[in-house]
Formats: C-alpha cells, sequence, structure tokens
C-alpha cells in the first residue's frame, strides 16, 4: 500500500475506533506511562491525527501535564508508512502549535529504540534517562518514624494536600498535577500519606501486578526529606505486599536522582538493568 494524501488535522472523539484499531494491530505504538490511556486524552489539546486517503493512519499525542510540560503520549502509525513519512507532518504541526507558546517543553520516555531514533533525528536531546529497580523480599529493619509523625491511608479529601507535597518535592518536568494524582489514587493498591499536626509531609502511592506492587510515587516535602519519612513509607508498602502474599516491588527514578537512588538501595532494592532514554526540546 502506498500512501496517496497525506493530511494533518486535529483528532476528534468520533476518531477513538480508528486509534484504538491502529495501537492495537500495528507494530510501531509509542505510549507513555500514563495513569490515562491514550485514547482517555481525546478532546485534549495537542492531538492529532494524519490521514491517509480519508483514513487515519498515524496519530500524535502531545497534552500538557502539568502545564508547560508536553510528554509525547502517543505517536502510533501504520505499517504502510515510513518513520518519516508518519512522523514529519505530525510533528511539524505538534511542533508550531506546542511553541507558540514560550516556556513549553516536549518531552517523551522512549521505550523502543525505533521512536528514540525518531526524536533523536528530530532534534530532541537526551539529558538523562529512567532507572528501573525491583525489592524481592530482602531483609529489612523498620525505621522509627519522628515524634509527631504519624502513617495513614490517603483519602479523596487528601489530593488537594498530596498534590502540594508534590509540587514541592518535584522539578516542574516531574510534577504530576491534580487530576492525575486523582487518577492514581483511584487505580491504587496502596495509597498513604505522611502528617503532622501541622499538615502532610509526604505521600506513597503504590499500583498493584501478579507478583507484588509498583511503587509509583513516593515524594517528600524538601524540609522533611533525609529524616527517615521516604523509608518509613516504603516500610509500610514492604509489610502491606507481604501481608497479600506478595514478594516483589519494582519502581523507577530519574537516573541523576541521586538522592531517591540512594534511598532505594539503602532499602533493599537493586537495579534491573533496565534503562529508558528521557528526550526533550525545549521552545529555545
Amino acid at each position: 500500500m502506498v500512501a496517496v494524501n497525506l493530511q494533518v488535522r486535529t483528532a476528534v472523539q468520533a476518531d477513538q475506533q480508528q486509534i484504538a484499531h491502529l495501537m492495537y494491530f500495528e507494530p510501531r505504538v509509542h505510549r507513555h506511562l500514563d495513569w490515562r490511556g491514550p485514547l482517555d486524552w481525546l478532546g485534549s489539546p495537542h492531538y492529532w491525527v494524519l490521514e491517509d486517503g480519508g483514513r487515519i493512519a498515524a496519530a500524535l499525542a502531545c497534552p500538557q501535564d502539568p502545564p508547560d510540560i508536553a510528554w509525547i503520549r502517543l505517536f502510533v502509525s501504520a505499517a504502510h508508512l515510513s518513520e518519516p513519512e508518519a512522523w514529519s507532518p505530525l510533528w511539524q504541526a505538534a511542533r508550531a502549535e506546542i511553541f507558540s507558546q514560550p516556556g513549553t517543553v516536549v518531552a517523551a520516555i522512549a521505550m523502543q529504540p525505533w521512536f528514540e531514533h525518531i526524536l533523536l533525528e528530530s532534534g530532541f536531546s537526551h539529558p538523562q534517562s529512567i532507572i528501573m529497580y525491583e525489592w524481592n523480599d530482602q531483609p529489612f529493619t523498620p525505621r522509627p518514624l519522628p515524634r509527631g509523625v504519624r502513617i495513614r491511608p490517603m483519602t479523596i479529601v487528601d489530593l488537594p494536600a498530596v498534590t502540594a507535597v508534590d509540587w514541592a518535592a518535584f522539578a516542574p518536568m516531574w510534577r504530576n498535577s491534580f487530576a492525575a494524582l486523582h487518577r492514581a489514587h483511584s487505580q491504587a493498591i496502596l495509597a498513604t500519606v505522611a502528617e503532622t499536626d501541622e499538615g502532610m509531609i509526604g505521600y506513597q502511592i503504590s499500583t498493584g501486578n501478579p507478583l507484588g506492587a509498583h511503587l509509583a510515587r513516593l515524594a517528600v516535602r524538601p524540609e522533611w526529606q533525609g529524616r527517615g519519612i521516604g523509608s518509613s513509607l516504603i516500610h509500610d508498602l514492604f509489610q502491606h505486599t507481604l501481608r497479600r502474599g506478595r514478594h516483589r516491588i519494582t519502581l523507577n527514578t530519574q537516573g541523576d536522582n541521586r538522592n531517591s537512588q540512594s534511598l532505594y538501595e539503602k532499602l533493599g532494592f537493586v537495579r534491573t538493568g533496565e534503562e529508558y532514554p528521557v528526550l526533550m526540546m525545549d521552545h529555545a
């Protein structure tokens, strides 16, 4: 099959079935690690499709969440299109629209080498990587909480305070919005917060899998870091996982976040050897 009439347009809700077909049946699919699936973003800004003779042959979604950070949440193309044929017109439209807003960053975690190649060829930089860790029932000794600190289950009412902790703990690129944390909470097997009488100081959200759990998010306010809050939240997760008869916990963290790596390694996590590049491009 030869491309005959390629045209880029904004994606709409009615495109859901055709995009889903591409995602499930075509070999070239990039999906962002996200609380929302790519189809859930339909109707959001910065979502395009490429039509070939009136049929959708490729799609690109880069909605901003949090603001000014446009993660590439989906790129998929039909096999009959070459990578340049599918990517170039979509990226041209995306770049023009996204960078019309100064200060915006486009970013992606490239899970497959072919997508990393596309982004590097398009001028993206590779400032860091995501690295994977796992814990397989290594011995651990719970660390006593500092005086006045307690851990309890997270509730929906906590989410504004959880969002504030998240934004205090992370650089803008890695922050989660209130909407993202709301979805994360709804999908968690265990979500807990650490607090004092003055307010919330840390939290963790973990999801389940057949072998155990995945520590999806851990955050502690900067002024409380290094005082055992993160360790205590993780020890609580260890105990919860073991009570369920599971013995494995996975997580990922930024390759340049030495503090988090040190914490996880002290608690018995080991690197799996999996590493995924983070690619970025800013307005400049």
